[in-house]
């Protein structure tokens, strides 16, 4: 009779515990679609991507209603895909304002690892951050010596690897997994566009930030952690969150004693302000206490982070589409060959109109940031006149589904189509422009909290593109099947890819 009890007593508990944990604020609007829990929680057991996910439980409702209820990193959140409802969001900083991981969960792993920075923060912080940083973001006149460089050594290291792969396979069309490489590539870019430091992943074995990078990327996104934020509480009991926490603190101050032991300060102080780096005006604000160690570090790692992976997922998306959709590839080759130098600047990549538009369309259909919960009311709200949110509530966006709504996009929204864009550079960044105020396209956010990397991640992709595309062709390898991230960035796994030089 008491092991009974115990047992009875033992599920009694364990019920009052999932009700405290997944029970929904009364608060909360109720008239709003929910999304049931195991929506969110569905990657613990089965690998479906993003895009199935979304098709099978989140499209309708969202196209319907604009906004749902959905379990996220361990609350309750409203998740929201229509465009009036998003500009308004978007245009409304004081009162949606931005929060991060060190807001909503501070004691976790994601928190050590991003801190308060230029992306998560709010207020005055935000706006001292920006005032340092935003000069060597937006430069005018990015040297793209590095993109160009790095562009060339990771086309050599991929026609390599076919060659070695071919050879292996007896002659069979071997395939080349990409991801690995890019990753390289998109690192060693964003060190010598910001952080004035070439990390050389693409010249050296087991560099080992860039190692941290595949290693960090996989533990953040495990599902049992990034759905239930609270075992990060307990280290001493989950081991494996531990060794998290090594690892993060590994990367900081690994990346720490890079940028300040980089010997750069000769040459600070007659250094116009336009063609400082991220890292030296960092440098600079930490020698005269405008920021503080801590905050000097936040940013260091943001930068190196948002610097590299969302173009690198980007590229691995670019990858699948071209290497599947032939005809797109050869159209934007012969506009690349048909351009009078091999050596691509700034000037010759941004007049080229096919080559614009291609990377529009890969950022609408394939956004490396499909879905974000970061934005917390600071007082009680009604979004679009007939949802009434409460104060401290969570609140994100979904730029896949609003990119690929046919009630915006037409009939066609899910099919990779340039042309939608124009015909000339000038109607494709009007259209851009348009789409992104309206709400409806928003791979960079929008208004006031716009990417400030924006205009760099553009012109690395035409670089990349141009130099690939003069040199190589390529097609998906026969084996390769289409799988979606299931979470965090949106980009292909495992793509594997066969290339053939230009010439062959």
């Amino acid at each position: 009779m008491t092991i009974i009890l115990t047992i009875l007593l033992g599920f009694f508990f364990f019920g009052v515990l999932l009700w405290y944990y997944f029970h929904i604020p009364g608060d909360l609007p109720r008239h709003l679609p929910l999304i049931p829990v195991y929506v969110s929680l569905i990657s613990l057991w089965n690998d479906m991507g993003q895009d199935e996910i979304y098709e099978r439980w989140l499209r309708k409702p969202l196209e319907k209603h604009g906004a749902v209820l959905i379990w996220f990193a361990g609350r309750w959140s409203i998740l929201v895909a229509r465009p009036r409802y998003l500009t308004e969001i978007f245009r409304n900083e004081d009162l949606y304002a931005k929060a991060g991981s060190q807001v909503k969960i501070p004691w976790s792993v994601i928190a050590s690892l991003v801190g308060d920075n230029i992306i998560n923060t709010h207020g005055e912080n935000w706006k001292l951050y920006t005032q340092i940083m935003k000069p060597g973001m937006q430069k005018r006149d990015f040297d793209t010596n590095p993109m160009v460089r790095k562009s060339e050594r990771l086309v050599d290291i991929l026609l390599e690897k076919q060659r070695v792969a071919k050879c292996n396979d007896l002659g069979h069309e071997g395939g080349v997994a990409v991801n690995s490489d890019v990753q390289k590539w998109a690192i060693d870019v964003m060190g010598e566009s910001f952080l004035d430091y070439d990390f050389q992943c693409l010249e050296k074995s087991h560099v080992r930030v860039e190692e941290l990078q595949t290693i960090i990327k996989k533990t953040l996104f495990q599902p049992l952690y990034f759905n239930f934020p609270v075992l990060d509480k307990y280290p001493n009991i989950f081991t494996s969150r531990r060794r998290a926490f090594v690892i993060m603190k590994e990367f900081e101050d690994k990346l720490y004693n890079i940028v300040l032991t980089n010997p750069r300060k000769e040459r600070q102080a007659t250094e116009k302000i336009k063609n400082k780096q991220v890292a030296q005006l960092l440098e600079e604000a930490l020698d005269v206490g405008k920021i503080n160690d801590t905050q000097f570090r936040a940013n260091l790692k943001i930068t190196f982070l948002t610097a590299h992976e969302n173009v690198q997922q980007l590229m691995n998306s670019t990858f699948w589409e071209l290497g599947k959709n032939l005809e797109v590839q050869n159209r934007l080759r012969t506009e690349i060959l048909g351009v009078e130098t091999d050596t691509p600047t700034t000037e010759v990549v941004n007049r080229m109109p096919y080559l614009t538009a291609t990377i529009f369309e890969l950022l609408r259909l394939y956004p490396p940031v499909s879905q974000l919960i970061n934005r917390v009311t600071l007082q009680p709200a009604v979004l679009g006149g007939d949802i009434h949110i409460p104060a401290r509530t969570w609140v994100g966006w979904n730029a896949y589904g609003v990119q690929i709504d046919k009630n915006i996009w037409g009939p066609t929204a899910q099919e990779f189509i340039p042309e939608r864009w124009g015909t000339t550079v000038d109607e494709m960044q009007a259209k851009f422009r348009k789409e992104t105020v309206r709400g409806t396209y928003i791979p960079f956010n929008a208004h006031t909290r716009k990417c400030l990397g924006q205009g760099f991640a553009l012109l690395e992709m035409k670089i990349m593109l141009f130099v690939l595309l003069r040199k190589v062709k390529w097609t998906i390898h026969q084996d390769y099947t289409l799988k979606l991230t299931p979470g965090g960035i949106l980009a292909p796994i495992g793509c594997k890819v066969v290339f053939r030089r230009v010439e062959d």
